[in-house]
């Protein structure tokens, strides 16, 4: 999945909490997001007020929200695992789930992406 697949997936499924994300497409929507508040926490200190950051925010939250849980089935895990972020250090679960590998078909579904058109399998 390349970086644009990724963040039109992520805003295509905005709301879906089903389903599987591959790694790739979380990285890149990770990145993706980054960026975003970045350059939006910039723009807001330039205008001397975060609406800009907090607006960035608000529209990536529920896009990033259901990637989370998405790649988390595509490890096999509930997305009720993403709720450990609110934990200290929890994030670092996160982060090591989110790294591990896709599983084969699991009970969220056949494979990472299979509903989409990328056929791109040369690695």
């Amino acid at each position: 999945m390349s970086f644009t697949d990724a963040i039109t997936d992520g805003f295509r499924k905005y709301v879906v909490f089903s389903g599987r994300s591959s790694k790739a497409a979380y990285w890149w929507w990770f990145l993706f997001a980054l960026i975003v508040y970045v350059v939006a926490y910039i723009i807001s200190a330039a205008i001397g007020s975060l609406i800009i950051y907090y607006l960035a925010a608000l529209a990536l939250l529920l896009p990033g929200l259901a990637v989370g849980v998405r790649r988390l089935h595509d490890t096999g895990k509930t997305g009720w695992w993403i709720l450990i972020a609110i934990i200290p250090f929890g994030f670092i679960v996160l982060i090591v789930f989110y790294l591990q590998d896709s599983e084969g078909p699991n009970k969220y579904g056949q494979g990472p992406d299979t509903d989409t058109a990328t056929a791109s399998a040369a690695y």
